[in-house]
Order: structure tokens, then C-alpha cells, then sequence
């Protein structure tokens, strides 16, 4: 394998461990402090069973890192987008500790509705340099629009 190749999936375990860390902090933050609190609010009845989220999000942040890895490959990139995705993923990894560790319902849902402005920010960077990368983002979006309507009921019934 040439050197450049070598850096080409060096880079692509880098942008994947990013992902997958903020994915285990937003885990360790959720297990350390959801108990016994989670379990005594009022959830809505299309809330998921726990078991779904870490598959969810396993996907996403695989699709997640290869989509930014990919605009990294570009010879169109911009310091600028890199910049937005390392920012959002903070953003991201944030709402574990206001909706988990601080119980800010309404906090967590502003938070959301930041991940989704900045995804769909993403999702139009990217668009023009790699198609493909936007269409990675896309699940995402998904499941963050889902998010917030569960985030949002869940701060109605509560």
C-alpha cells in the first residue's frame, strides 16, 4: 500500500474515532446520570426501548465520519467545513449533559434544534464537493427531527 493510501485510511480511522468518541461520552454522560431520573419522568408512548439507541447511533456516527472523511478527500474541501463538523460534534456531545446530567429538557431541546441547523449547514457544504457525503447525513437528519419530537414531548409531559 503507497504512503498516500496509508494517510488516506489513517485519516478515515481519525475522522471515525471522532465520531465514536463523542458517541462514548455522550454514553458514559447517559449512563452515569440517567438513573434514577430518565425512569421517573413521563416519556410518550413512541418513546424507543433503550436497546435501540446504541445501534442508532453506532450507524450514524459510521456514516457520520466517512461523510466528513470523504469531504476531507476532496481537493474542494475548506478548512471552514472541517471546522463546522468538528463544532457541531461538540454541540452534539453536549446534549447528553443537559438533557442526562443537568435534567434540562428544555435546554436539550434547543440543543437538538442547534444539531439539526448545523447538519443541515453540512449537508448544503457538502453537497457541491461530494454528493455522496451529503447523502450520509441524511439518516441523521432523520433521526434528529425524530429526536426533537421525542425531546419535545417529552418536555410537554413533563
Amino acid at each position: 500500500m503507497s504512503q498516500t493510501n496509508s494517510k488516506k485510511f489513517i485519516y478515515l480511522a481519525l475522522f471515525l474515532f471522532l465520531g465514536f468518541f463523542m458517541a462514548w461520552w455522550g454514553g458514559y454522560i447517559t449512563s452515569y446520570f440517567k438513573e434514577p431520573w430518565y425512569s421517573s419522568i413521563i416519556k410518550p408512548s413512541f418513546n424507543p426501548p433503550d436497546w435501540v439507541f446504541a445501534p442508532v447511533w453506532i450507524s450514524l456516527y459510521l456514516m457520520i465520519g466517512v461523510a466528513a472523511w470523504l469531504i476531507w478527500l476532496s481537493p474542494k474541501k475548506t478548512e471552514k467545513i472541517l471546522n463546522i463538523f468538528y463544532i457541531h460534534l461538540l454541540v452534539n456531545a453536549s446534549w447528553s449533559i443537559a438533557f442526562f446530567a443537568m435534567h434540562q429538557i428544555l435546554a436539550s431541546l434547543f440543543i437538538i434544534g442547534l444539531i439539526i441547523l448545523f447538519v443541515l449547514w453540512l449537508i448544503k457544504l457538502y453537497y457541491p464537493i461530494n454528493k455522496i457525503s451529503a447523502l450520509l447525513m441524511i439518516p441523521y437528519l432523520g433521526w434528529l427531527c425524530f429526536a426533537f419530537i421525542l425531546n419535545f414531548s417529552i418536555y410537554n409531559l413533563n
